[in-house]
């Protein structure tokens, strides 16, 4: 693993789960940690900013609170669709990228902003259309309205969201707004990982679903497993990876695919 020795690496959804192991990670590698979640982690690394970025006037407050410069922004905060599809988009979606954009200037050159999202957002090219559009709506918008607006149901708010992202991960690694600077824009889509969220994952998304995925693989993934990929997209040694959706997923999504292609 490359070190991370000098860097300030920003990291939502530090109180649990992925996030918790990879503000652990971080630190062990030498990076200035800052986490950030709505709620206080049991075992604080670095410096811990709390903040609720459901909200444009909650990202605007995190965001006026940040150092002057950071070398990489880990978008790892997410709902997991059981309080419904307007918070869960306002997170994972919305909120997400409002945090990305208001801290771009903050980036230093050759940063990098890193999106957690899911193989639950394997869909994106069969709703191509309405992720287009959703992904179109600018700005931190009307939620509820866009939900609305776009017939999104409760039960599969969660999957939606990360369609949304990945397809905005290919967008903005092109936008002038990051690639004018050489912020590099990336994905890492995990399979189930054993997370206290994946309880509600499994009332959200059926135990059927997340037992079958498990099965393709041979076991669900841990934060140990995903940490290491997401800062990997932080380090120089990453300097020639923009706009990619990296699978971290024991194989699944080879498995899905080869199901769908039949071979």
């Amino acid at each position: 693993m490359t070190t991370l020795l000098g860097k300030t690496i920003l990291i939502t959804g530090a109180a649990s789960g992925i996030g918790a192991r990879t503000v652990e990670l971080a630190g062990q590698l030498g990076a200035d940690v800052i986490g950030v979640d709505i709620r206080l982690p049991a075992t604080p690394g670095g410096t811990f900013v709390k903040a609720d970025i459901s909200t444009k006037a909650g990202v605007d407050e995190l965001a006026a609170k940040l150092p002057v410069r950071i070398d990489a922004l880990c978008n790892v905060a997410g709902l997991s669709g059981k309080t419904g599809a307007i918070p869960t988009l306002s997170v994972n979606f919305y909120g997400l990228r409002a945090l990305s954009e208001a801290l771009a200037p903050k980036i230093r050159e050759g940063g990098a902003v890193v999106n957690v999202a899911s193989m639950a957002g394997f869909g994106w090219q069969a709703n191509l259309n309405r992720a287009i559009s959703m992904v179109n709506v600018e700005g931190f918008p009307d939620v509820a309205k866009v939900v609305a607006d776009h017939q999104v149901k409760n039960e599969e708010c969660y999957p939606v969201s990360k369609e949304l992202l990945v397809l905005w991960t290919f967008r903005a690694a092109h936008q002038a707004l990051f690639k004018g600077r050489g912020i590099r824009v990336n994905a890492v889509s995990p399979g189930p990982v054993e997370t206290p969220i994946l309880t509600q994952f499994r009332e959200v998304l059926g135990d059927q679903r997340v037992d079958s995925d498990i099965a393709r693989v041979g076991r669900a993934g841990t934060p140990a497993d995903i940490a290491p990929v997401i800062l990997f997209l932080c380090s120089d040694a990453a300097r020639w990876i923009n706009g990619v959706n990296l699978a971290a997923d024991g194989g699944l999504e080879a498995s899905v695919n080869a199901e769908v292609l039949g071979f």
